[in-house]
């Protein structure tokens, strides 16, 4: 029983948090679109949102979490377009098949997440390079070109700085690494990455990817926030999230932005 209350009281949390997400995108005074990235036997599905400047603009390519492209991943996407990004965030459940579309087509977050995993890294690799062609001809951007992923995100952030040699920066956040140390030596681009101290679940793998990443000579930098839990940029982006996961949120955005910033 105690278990149910538990579970309970965080779905409501979640839901409340998605609702404060639709609101923030709704009060938004920038241009959001959708567009479809022809890929392989499908379209994929994309939120677009460009900032209000007079240059051209660096473009980011946000890939979502395991539950997909839901409210909070298109308010980041807003939030990064608020400093001057163009924000692209691709649904990768995109036609997953006859019954879903997209990732709002799925009944619910557990739903949703379960179709993730049956996913394959090689058509995730092949969509993400898909959407970066698109990013490159975006006649706003100025085709510097970075990826920032969330826990499942973020490990597909990783992995795609294996694969793409057209992408400036990949961003991590409490993502793992690639296991393979020839994958390893095929990234071209600098691994900003973004820890939660209290996440050991990926945190245990952070000392072997080190050292490999040393070994082939790649850049990877990355910080660990105390007290943070798994998720601290959509927790700590919520009204009522703790006090540890809003620190860590807004050191790791100011920290991002910084990243980002070398790509104007």
């Amino acid at each position: 029983m105690k278990n149910l209350i538990v579970i309970l009281t965080l779905t409501m949390l979640e839901v409340h948090a998605q609702e404060f997400a639709i609101k923030q995108l709704e009060n938004s005074p920038r241009h959001h679109e959708w567009v479809m990235v022809p890929a392989t036997n499908r379209d994929i599905k994309c939120f677009v949102v460009y900032p209000e400047i007079s240059e051209k603009a660096p473009v980011v390519i946000v890939i979502h979490e395991n539950m997909g492209l839901t409210p909070w991943v298109r308010s980041f996407a807003d939030q990064l377009a608020e400093k001057g990004f163009i924000a692209v965030a691709p649904d990768l459940l995109s036609d997953f098949d006859n019954q879903h579309e997209s990732t709002s087509s799925f009944v619910s977050t557990d739903e949703a997440r379960n179709a993730i995993y049956k996913l394959d890294r090689s058509q995730v690799m092949a969509d993400l390079e898909k959407v970066t062609g698109y990013a490159s001809e975006i006649p706003a951007g100025n085709r510097q070109i970075a990826v920032a992923g969330f826990c499942w995100g973020g490990m597909q952030s990783f992995n795609f700085a294996t694969f793409s040699k057209n992408i400036k920066a990949a961003l991590v956040f409490y993502g793992s690494a690639p296991e393979n140390a020839e994958d390893i030596r095929k990234i071209s681009a600098p691994v900003y990455a973004f820890y939660a101290g209290n996440d050991e679940r990926i945190n245990s793998g952070i000392s072997e990817a080190d050292k490999k990443m040393k070994a082939e000579g790649k850049t990877y930098d990355y910080v660990i926030y105390p007290g943070a839990g798994h998720g601290f940029m959509r927790q700590g982006d919520y009204p009522g999230g703790s006090a540890e996961n809003v620190k860590a949120r807004n050191e790791a955005w100011d920290r991002m932005l910084s990243i980002l910033g070398e790509f104007k």
